[in-house]
């Protein structure tokens, strides 16, 4: 029988392993136009500032959990390759707004279509758990997100 340590330590391995899996998957290239694509990466920051319509560097660093620095890399490589707009906030002079283009839009339509039969895939999946289930799961993402933040948050200020 296994103890709640071996379970703890089962589920942490299997995690770890999705990650890496999520890892790869980032990586593929998704066509967007005849010789263009970008990465899931890429675009999922496309997809962020396309469902908020307008996101700071700021809001961008925050949604994924990553440094303000490498937001504004990813911002600063896509503004370049022409899917985001950069512009100049109203209400701060050290901000910026940014929004979509219409290749950005391109993108954003691009990987629903590309990612749209694992999503339907995983919410059939997940339907077939309870609610108080689902709620657990939530929970334990969270937790697990936070011993993330933390550990990075302390390894960052060595």
């Amino acid at each position: 029988m296994e103890t709640k340590n071996d379970l703890i330590k089962a589920t942490v391995q299997e995690l770890l392993r999705i990650a890496k899996m999520l890892s790869r998957i980032e990586e593929i290239p998704i066509p967007v136009d005849e010789g263009l694509e970008v990465t899931t990466r890429e675009v999922h920051t496309i997809q962020a500032v396309g469902e908020n319509k307008q996101m700071s560097v700021t809001q961008v660093a925050s949604h994924f959990g990553i440094t303000k620095s490498a937001a504004s890399q990813m911002v600063t490589k896509l503004t370049k390759r022409g899917f985001l707009l950069k512009k100049q906030a109203v209400h701060s002079s050290k901000e910026f707004e940014l929004s979509l283009t219409p290749l950005g839009w391109k993108a954003f339509r691009a990987h629903e279509q590309f990612h749209g039969k694992d999503m339907v895939n995983l919410v059939e999946r997940l339907d077939a758990f309870s609610l108080s289930q689902i709620a657990t799961l939530s929970v334990l993402l969270e937790s697990l997100g936070s011993v993330m933040e933390q550990a990075l948050s302390e390894r960052s200020k060595r």
